[in-house]
């Protein structure tokens, strides 16, 4: 019998990086795997892993109601939602714009809110619902100002969702990466300059190193399935950077 035969899992912004190898890890284990996406290269490689893709905005209602539909028309249920689509942004406290700051809070914590609570009627008792935070949610790095508050709101979130799905046995916890090579740098920079910056990256960790996204897809994973008598926790995956 395989780790997670029977399960039924969504993965949102689940067809690259972290999202996919969280996605990867819960077909290979047997469960039942849905993942959502923005582009249709990265949906159809992900229908050819036999997982189930959906295309959509989570900062549309419409999207939203969309793949919740067809969560219970194809999965019947829920035993576990992984929060994991998201943006990232820097830019100068001054040279940010309205439409940068809509952009940001409406992908990091708008699409988070309404995708949970459009899915709470599937959810099973005894699930799991694990959130994709950031280590920058407890650091004060130049340039990151919206993008390191509205990883915060999302652990925020974590804490006052798990308190208010007590009732239904829902436990919901949240994970937050340091550096990690996902490769979505590699299809925008030259390798020469992803190498130096990920060599800086390092440099700043304890450990020695960046981490890769299978590391993190299995803290996701322990805390959606494993972690029984955990709620309201955050799993910082960053070498040690925000402890040591």
């Amino acid at each position: 019998m395989k780790t997670y035969d029977g399960k039924r899992a969504l993965v949102t912004g689940g067809t690259s990086g972290i999202g996919l190898s969280i996605a990867r890890m819960l077909a290979a284990g047997g469960a039942g795997v849905m993942v959502t996406g923005r582009r249709e290269s990265g949906l159809a490689a992900a229908r050819e892993e036999g997982l189930i893709a959906v295309r959509g905005d989570a900062t549309v209602k419409a999207d939203i109601d969309a793949l919740a539909e067809r969560a219970g028309e194809e999965l019947g249920g829920l035993d576990a939602v992984f929060l994991n689509a998201g943006v990232s942004h820097s830019g100068a406290f001054e040279a940010t714009t309205e439409q940068d700051y809509d952009a940001v809070l409406g992908a990091n914590t708008k699409g988070p809110y309404f995708t949970l609570q459009r899915l709470l009627p599937l959810l099973a008792e005894g699930s799991g619902v694990v959130l994709t935070t950031s280590v920058s949610n407890v650091l004060g790095q130049p340039d990151h100002t919206l993008y390191a508050a509205s990883e915060a709101a999302l652990r925020s979130m974590a804490r006052t969702w798990s308190r208010e799905l007590l009732p239904r046995g829902i436990r919901v916890n949240a994970v937050s990466p340091g550096p990690v090579d996902t490769g979505i740098l590699r299809k925008s920079m030259p390798a020469d300059v992803v190498d130096g910056l990920m060599a800086q990256f390092a440099e700043q960790i304890p450990m020695g190193r960046v981490g890769n996204p299978e590391e993190v897809a299995r803290a996701a994973l322990f805390l959606a399935f494993d972690a029984t008598y955990t709620t309201g926790a955050e799993l910082a995956v960053d070498g040690g950077g925000t402890q040591l």
